[in-house]
């Protein structure tokens, strides 16, 4: 029986099973350290996934209900609550060795796939001056907080960092009636996509600045304040320019680690400057039968393209088996949507991964590769519009997150969220008792869209 065992249960773990049962493997083991497969994307309430793979934008949560469901219908076995915690090698065999609360088990394995993901970079890592008091986050962390256990973690608050969840974060919590008041980046142009820093920052008068960099941290017990300090051409302090920003929170977006402790155990190579695995133009690494993808190789952009690799190491680990042809992963795969700041005079468009730059000039527009890029654009100059994506709090105070329909007016995002609060039917019927559920795509209420219509909100997760 050809088996193969995948750690990881995000969109590139998921993704490996489809791949591996599509190839004929018999039987296909999915290992997962946290509580529910589907990574990080559980916290990822947020849309603008799936364009490539689904053909339609989604939030994190609807993309990983469907990769969970896809990768359940093809068979495979998905083990939660199981950390691996080495990897070694039985008789020519992979022994995967697994801790949970049944105690320690071992998996035998024909070939296996390494889906670990990625972890941030923290305050010790980029080594901020200063006391040490509570406050300091990092992004994926806030989100966490945010989006699944309903912490703020401030009102005031300053992120260092300009990576795409920074930004994202920094819309979430003003939403949620933070004052966020800066963007810190060290270098001169923003980290993340233009289209985050148009939509997360420039849409609620968010500054950022750039070339400049926290240079202390100001506070005992709890944070007070940040300094920040403008940077010369060899990234240091400049003396003199220092300016004190009150806040409460400090969140961290400062880069992201491939997490790649369990690979170590194998003897896999890993690359010294990123951390990421060593592969082959196959996902194969050093150790043969051993494959990897996504963020444990590579950092990358969209969770699609991990989702794309993820398939194709998952094939590649029956072609190894078996002992034949394996096919090459095109490492062009990934966004061609602009980073940095957005060009002047020109929105980015969302519609599909191309992310063109499109330019009103003359009477006409300029710069998109297709009529919806133009339609696009004509909205955004003229009435722009966002889907709205918030949570709300079920019976038994779980956060389900939640989403529009369709976009609604970008100046009612606000008043619709708390059109949405103040419906006390939305959510509260749910998870209450038995037989009480809520199913992804479900309708639970409506909301004024600002034009004198009115747009459903829809579940964006199922709930048991």
């Amino acid at each position: 029986m050809r088996t193969v065992v995948i750690i990881g249960a995000g969109p590139g773990g998921l993704a490996a099973a489809v791949g591996t049962r599509a190839a004929g493997a018999e039987r296909v083991i999915v290992l997962e350290r946290d509580s529910v497969p589907g990574g990080i994307l559980n916290q990822c309430i947020h849309d603008g996934f799936g364009l490539i793979r689904y053909g339609k934008q989604l939030t994190g949560t609807e993309y990983a209900e469907r990769a969970v469901e896809e990768a359940k219908a093809a068979g495979a076995e998905i083990l939660t609550g199981h950390h691996v915690i080495r990897i070694g090698n039985t008789d020519g065999r992979h022994a995967v060795t697994t801790i949970s609360r049944d105690g320690v088990r071992d998996f035998s394995a024909d070939a296996v796939v390494i889906s670990t993901g990625c972890r941030e970079r923290t305050r010790g890592a980029i080594s901020i001056p200063g006391s040490r008091p509570a406050g300091v986050f990092t992004a994926g962390v806030v989100q966490n907080f945010v989006n699944i256990r309903n912490i703020m973690p401030g009102k005031r608050v300053v992120i260092l960092g300009s990576g795409d969840i920074g930004m994202i974060m920094a819309r979430r919590l003003t939403l949620e009636g933070a004052d966020v008041r800066a963007v810190i980046e060290i270098l001169p142009q923003p980290a993340g996509l233009a289209r985050n820093v148009s939509q997360c920052l420039y849409d609620y008068g968010i500054p950022i600045h750039c070339s400049h960099t926290v240079s202390r941290i100001i506070g005992k017990k709890k944070i007070e304040a940040v300094e920040m300090s403008a940077l010369d051409e060899d990234m240091k302090p400049v003396p003199g320019t220092g300016e004190i920003i009150e806040c409460d929170a400090l969140i961290l977006s400062v880069g992201l680690i491939p997490e790649n402790e369990v690979a170590e155990t194998a003897g896999v190579k890993l690359d010294p400057r990123s951390n990421g695995t060593v592969t082959d133009e196959y996902l194969q690494t050093s150790v043969p039968g051993i494959f990897s993808c996504g963020n444990s190789r590579r950092i990358m952009d969209l969770a699609d393209f991990v989702s794309e690799q993820g398939e194709l190491a998952g094939r590649n680990a029956v072609a190894f088996i078996d002992g034949s042809e394996m096919n090459s992963w095109d490492e062009a795969r990934s966004t061609s949507m602009t980073k940095g700041f957005p060009e002047p005079d020109t929105v980015t468009c969302t519609v599909c991964p191309n992310g063109c730059q499109v330019r009103y000039s003359d009477g006409r527009y300029e710069g998109n590769k297709c009529p919806r890029g133009e339609k696009f654009a004509e909205q955004e100059r003229t009435a722009p519009k966002r889907v709205l994506t918030t949570t709300v709090k079920m019976a038994d105070g779980r956060l389900l997150p939640v989403r529009t329909d369709r976009p609604i007016g970008k100046n009612n995002l606000s008043r619709a969220i708390e059109e949405i609060r103040n419906n006390t039917g939305c959510g509260s019927g749910f998870g209450s008792g038995s037989g009480c559920k809520v199913r992804c795509g479900d309708v639970l209420t409506s909301v004024h869209d600002g034009n004198g219509e009115t747009a459903a909100v829809i579940a964006a997760a199922s709930m048991p």
